[in-house]
């Protein structure tokens, strides 16, 4: 039989422009989809002659070929381009065209059967720790409140010895197809409410759900080195499935307190820790506060405010098992605000003997900033 032309299966002239071929394909590919057209071969085979057609008038390429040798250029027995790539699934098209996800809707198609088990959702839950919980690791019992399988039916829904059938108004397929103008729309069926089956005498506990609302307590093990926006999951500890489909996951986010004393960069650690005037002068050894209780660091004299000392190893545990940070130590010097009479004269005494011997951060500034000082 031989084959129609190209440019009269769609409808357009042979001008036509690339969008007019494809708003013709779009209104044809609609009005002869077999999923319209349930048993009707030649729907079927207008449908696919019309994806053969808008394949090649939709490529510029494969156009100006047809134009020149028409159907002689793809017929291979005819000594034709057969390499041109032949033609594809015509259902691929009308979804390249369409976009798969509202059309398959549209149709019925690309949905999830509701008669058979499905999983459980996931479920989320936030919980704050405090900074050595987060740091060390630690142990924690939650209390969740979720749909879990019903004891009495074990998740059938259906009271004992109770008989089920297949829903006489969708045929146990769960959805009934309703026609809107050019477009057929599948929706639960309102009879089985989407489940493909009459029950006789639903479950008196959950009320033939299946489920029932329970909470449930959960032991969580949280490992150490985790921090604010750590994600921890509990297989199967989400909602029960639908008939008799496995639970979801809980996924447990994490929120890390602040701490007093301790900033957190990584899995390093900084701490701000104030020293005397004396300290930082003469030299001292100082105490300074770590995660695990406390450590030293050794001053050493002429030690300026700001200074930075760091404590190897005493900072967080990396949560994938590398070691630890360290602890960085900032140091201030602490000016007095009171002074005694005593402490002011001593002072001034110490003032007097530098008098004219400037440190060296001293005199390098001022070196600097001469020309401020004398234009």
């Amino acid at each position: 039989m031989a084959k129609r032309d190209y440019y009269a299966v769609l409808g357009v002239e042979k001008g036509a422009s690339a969008e007019e071929i494809k708003k013709a394909y779009r209104k044809l590919a609609v009005k002869f989809h077999p999923d319209k057209n349930p048993g009707d071969k030649t729907a079927e085979e207008r449908f696919k002659e019309l994806g053969e057609a808008y394949e090649v008038l939709n490529d510029p390429q494969k156009r100006a070929t047809y134009d020149q040798f028409g159907h002689a250029a793809f017929d291979r027995r005819a000594g034709g381009f057969g390499g041109m790539g032949g033609f594809h699934d015509p259902f691929d098209i009308f979804r390249e065209v369409f976009g798969g996800g509202i059309f398959e809707d549209l149709f019925g198609g690309g949905r999830a059967d509701p008669t058979q088990p499905q999983r459980g959702e996931d479920l989320r839950y936030d919980l704050e720790l405090t900074f050595e919980e987060a740091a060390h690791g630690c142990e924690k019992e939650i209390s969740v409140s979720k749909p879990d399988v019903c004891d009495q039916c074990h998740g059938t829904g259906v009271e004992a010895g109770s008989r089920v059938r297949a829903c006489p108004s969708c045929g146990g397929r769960g959805q009934v197809i309703t026609s809107r103008g050019i477009f057929s729309i599948a929706q639960p069926c309102p009879q089985c409410r989407g489940t493909g089956r009459i029950v006789e005498r639903p479950c008196k506990a959950c009320r033939g759900s299946g489920r029932l609302e329970r909470t449930s307590k959960i032991k969580l093990r949280i490992p150490g080195g985790v921090d604010t926006g750590s994600r921890l999951r509990s297989s199967g500890n989400g909602e029960a499935g639908l008939r008799g489909g496995p639970a979801g996951d809980l996924y447990i986010v994490l929120h890390v307190r602040p701490h007093e004393l301790f900033q957190r960069d990584g899995d390093d650690l900084l701490c701000e820790v104030p020293i005397s005037f004396v300290q930082a002068a003469l030299g001292a050894e100082v105490e300074v506060p770590t995660l695990d209780g406390h450590s030293t660091i050794r001053v050493q004299p002429g030690t300026q405010s700001g200074s930075m000392f760091r404590l190897k190893g005493k900072g967080v545990r990396n949560i994938q098992g590398y070691g630890y940070g360290d602890l960085h130590v900032r140091v201030h010097v602490e000016v007095p605000t009171r002074l005694s009479p005593e402490q002011r004269a001593k002072l001034l005494e110490f003032a007097e003997l530098c008098n004219g011997k400037e440190s060296p951060l001293t005199q390098t500034f001022f070196e600097k900033a001469k020309r401020f000082f004398h234009p």
